[in-house]
């Protein structure tokens, strides 16, 4: 397994952890912002492993705010690490994959099928990447690829670590999403029923 991804850290304890299960993990420093880091990343793992069966886009994080809060700057470094990283492994494992008929991986959300306030630019940035996997599915099929979509909902992370800058805190800063009461199941309303002529109910 390699494992590409920017704390050097947060990699090696991973790798030293997958290690004692007997298993073999290659560390490899990237940022999925840095056109070319992608690239080099790839080289290394197949370099190291020998050909890549299974590639997952994972790396992202939340800027949070209401629309009048944020600058268009705001949603560039959104979609920028979101959705153009995401592009940005696509391209540099493509020909991997087709080699191998293996399949790829997309980490989208739950906020990529819902929105709620304060989430635009995250919400934008999830329904990107599953409108990009439901694409893929079809166009990488004829050459054996398979793209899978996992939506996580509300899980234990460090995103609400990360401001909207991209900057890891090792304090949260503060609510991220806002929910409001208007939001929550409203009462379904019952059917209206009438009386067709030969007496039996419709609704």
């Amino acid at each position: 397994m390699a494992l590409a991804a920017r704390r050097l850290d947060r990699l090696e304890a991973l790798a030293s952890e997958i290690g004692k299960t007997g298993r073999r993990a290659v560390v490899i420093p990237c940022d999925v912002t840095r056109d070319g880091d992608l690239e080099r990343a790839t080289d290394q793992a197949r370099a190291a492993l020998g050909k890549l069966d299974v590639v997952v886009a994972n790396a992202g994080f939340g800027v949070a705010g209401k629309l009048e809060t944020l600058s268009l700057d705001d949603y560039r470094r959104q979609l920028e690490t979101n959705v153009f990283g995401v592009l940005r492994t696509v391209y540099a494992t493509l020909d991997d994959l087709k080699e191998t008929r293996g399949r790829l991986v997309l980490i989208g959300s739950v906020s990529g099928h819902v929105a709620v306030p304060g989430s635009s630019a995250y919400s934008m940035s999830k329904f990107a990447v599953r409108g990009l996997a439901a694409a893929l599915g079809h166009e990488l099929a004829p050459y054996g690829i398979a793209v899978t979509l996992i939506s996580p909902g509300f899980v234990e992370s460090e995103i609400r670590q990360v401001d909207n800058r991209g900057v890891w805190r090792a304090q949260a800063p503060g609510v991220r999403f806002l929910l409001r009461s208007s939001w929550r199941r409203r009462p379904r309303r019952e059917k209206s029923s009438t009386r067709s002529r030969g007496g039996a109910e419709k609704s």
